[in-house]
């Protein structure tokens, strides 16, 4: 455990489920104060129930993430009453659509949840930060865009591309007031959606990860509290993958 984390304020978007609720838990576990910020209230308060279980404390507030009012009222709620010193910029989605089937809608619906996000948590973020003096942000990108790519998945992968890249300057502006921007980016992780593309995708793709299974949220939450932590203080503009070795391979077989 690292003991910095003690009395945090944490806001973890799309934090009720899947990797979100595992990097909310890992917080609260570490003695942080977690706010989740996701759209589905039965989900919420769900995670909330299970964050008081682990023995931390958290709220649920509702937002749509692709609405700048909503980041920002939900960001200021929480600095205003409980202080902001991380905020992780978990939420997004993945429906798969080839580029021949899709509509410039679903385009743009991808790139608002995964990407437009990422600059409205870093805005609304960024005053309270600067008052404070210090902060932490964390970019929940992936393997695929920045490392790989995947039929039917090219609005995430240029979504997740471009997390990174917004990343290194956002870190850049963001030093000078000692506020740190990094990124994790998780291979194939067990969640409630990745169980949604089947038993046989989830059988073929734990066989060519090097370390033998998939992974699964606290994996990456242990990277992204390590991020968010005062001992990664001179760490800023970088990224983290956690994939259990599944980009290493240079072909196409499973490693034995």
């Amino acid at each position: 455990m690292l003991a910095s984390l003690k009395g945090k304020s944490v806001i973890v978007t799309g934090g009720s489920q899947g990797i979100g609720l595992g990097i909310s838990l890992a917080f609260a576990r570490a003695g942080a104060f977690v706010t989740i910020a996701a759209r589905g209230e039965e989900a919420g308060a769900n995670a909330v129930e299970e964050i008081a279980l682990a023995g931390g404390a958290g709220q649920f507030l509702q937002c749509d993430v692709t609405q700048w009012q909503a980041v920002k009222a939900i960001v200021d709620e929480t600095a205003n009453e409980n202080g902001l010193d991380i905020i992780c910029a978990n939420a997004g989605i993945f429906p798969k659509q080839t580029i021949e089937e899709m509509e410039p809608e679903q385009w743009d619906h991808v790139l608002d949840t995964n990407l437009r996000s990422s600059f409205y948590c870093v805005k609304a973020a960024l005053p309270h930060m600067k008052e404070a003096g210090q902060g932490r942000i964390i970019l929940t990108s992936s393997i695929t865009g920045p490392i790989t790519g995947d039929a039917g998945w090219s609005h995430y992968a240029a979504s997740k591309a471009g997390q990174l890249g917004f990343m290194r300057t956002a870190a850049l502006e963001l030093a000078p007031h000692k506020i740190t921007v990094n990124s994790v980016l998780p291979g194939n992780i067990r969640t409630e959606a990745l169980d949604d593309l089947g038993d046989a995708y989830l059988k073929k793709m734990g066989q060519t990860i090097p370390l033998g299974r998939l992974g699964a949220p606290q994996d990456v939450a242990s990277a992204v509290l390590f991020l968010a932590s005062e001992e990664a203080g001179y760490i800023t503009g970088q990224q983290i993958v956690v994939d259990g070795g599944q980009v290493l391979p240079e072909g196409l077989e499973a490693p034995d």
